[in-house]
């Protein structure tokens, strides 16, 4: 990776790719919506060069994916599955039905869960059934009554994560014409009120446009990890933290702030000896070009470049962690210490991995319960406490000058 002194940071590297206006993901929805099954027929057809008869994995198809899949492995999904679930639950307990009395008036909050949910898990290079974990586990917790997933290439253990995960339905889709099916709803895949979790460019252009029609968890790029790191880091363990992230995509991003020029030259080696032996080394070192080392003059200049970049995965190797983790505001999920790999909190350590990327640190966190409930409130009066905000509303519709709203307030006071 390339060196720099942080003065030589140029105003591109806090540039965030453009999720432009893609004109194919218009017409792939337009058909869907209204040609349903047919259009998704055609369309993985003409894409993946597929022809699949039947695109609901049947019950007996899970049957046969848990055949297939060790047991050692189900139970590592459930092990996992079962940290996921934890702080899942933990999460629900913050968010609470409430009410209270101001002045008479009875204001109100109630948790409600989405009624129905759809979980897009990519996988067309390699199986993730981590994300059908990820996506699928807080909305059961959240109490979402049906929730299907689309998956491209479904691999067996996907499948058996899926299940796992508590889906009520799994589907071999992906793609455009996923999002499409789930956002409209076709004969066979069910009409959705949310969709989660980023995809290529085209699935990320699909689910903006479907933005409306469905809610939408939000739009991302690529995948992406910054580790600032003082003379204590660990260079393998940043290296090998780097690699994991580079190997997702070739337009992973990838960087490292440090204080030290000695930590950086010996991360650059230590990168050098691990990509011989990595065997996705061709995808990590095309990401690795996208990636910088900077060295920085201290980590209240390194806090600050990083809240501008606001990063998806921020890990921070340093020996006051307190003192800078305080001035750190803009990331997708924060690994503390050298010990804490971003690869924990991608599969097994219980906070969720589906994250904001490409400049969304900045107004939203990562995939959580509160994705899957609406937060609705309501209000109750009689006619003494009626009184009590008839003369502010009435004041303030003639202020607004609408005399509708005024008398609707003035004649509960006849």
């Amino acid at each position: 990776m390339k060196i720099i002194n942080s003065s030589e940071i140029t105003p591109d590297y806090y540039d965030y790719i453009d999720l432009e206006k893609i004109d194919i993901v218009s017409q792939v929805l337009s058909e869907v919506k209204k040609n349903w099954d047919t259009a998704v027929s055609k369309y993985t057809k003409q894409f993946d060069k597929l022809e699949l008869e039947n695109t609901l994995i049947s019950k007996e198809q899970i049957q046969e994916a848990y055949r297939q899949v060790d047991e050692k492995d189900v139970d590592i999904l459930r092990e996992a599955a079962a940290n996921i679930e934890f702080f899942a639950k933990e999460q629900f307990k913050t968010f609470e039905d409430f009410e209270v009395n101001r002045n008479g008036v009875i204001l109100g909050q109630k948790i409600i869960p989405i009624e129905k949910v759809g979980a897009y898990v990519p996988g067309w290079r390699y199986p993730l059934p981590s994300s059908a974990l990820m996506n699928v586990i807080p909305a059961k917790v959240a109490g979402v009554k049906e929730i299907i997933v689309c998956s491209p290439k479904i691999h067996p253990i996907t499948i058996v994560a899926a299940d796992i995960a508590g889906a009520d339905k799994i589907f071999n889709i992906w793609g455009i014409q996923a999002i499409g099916a789930m956002a409209y709803g076709t004969e066979s895949v069910p009409k959705v009120h949310a969709i989660v979790w980023p995809g290529n460019k085209f699935v990320a252009a699909a689910k903006k446009e479907v933005y409306g029609t469905v809610g939408i968890d939000f739009i991302a790029g690529p995948s992406e990890v910054l580790v600032i790191a003082d003379e204590t880091g660990n260079p393998e363990f940043i290296a090998a933290d780097l690699l994991a992230q580079a190997e997702h995509d070739p337009t992973a991003r990838c960087d490292l702030l440090t204080t030290s020029k000695e930590i950086a030259q010996r991360v650059n080696g230590a990168l050098e000896k691990q990509l011989e032996v990595l065997s996705t080394r061709e995808v990590a070192k095309m990401a690795l070009k996208n990636g910088k080392i900077v060295v920085v003059d201290d980590l209240e200049e390194a806090a600050k470049i990083s809240n501008k970049r606001a990063p998806e995965h921020l890990e921070i190797q340093v020996r006051d962690t307190k003192k800078l983790i305080t001035k750190l505001i803009n990331y997708g999920s924060l690994f503390i210490g050298e010990y804490s790999a971003e690869v924990f909190g991608d599969y097994c350590s219980g906070t969720n991995h589906t994250l904001p990327t490409n400049g969304a640190p900045h107004y939203t966190g990562g995939l959580s319960v509160k994705d899957f409930l609406k937060i609705v409130t309501y209000q109750k009066m009689d006619k003494d406490s009626c009184k009590t905000q008839w003369r502010v509303a009435s004041r303030m519709a003639e202020l607004e000058w609408l005399i509708g709203h005024k008398s609707a307030a003035d004649m509960r006071m006849k």
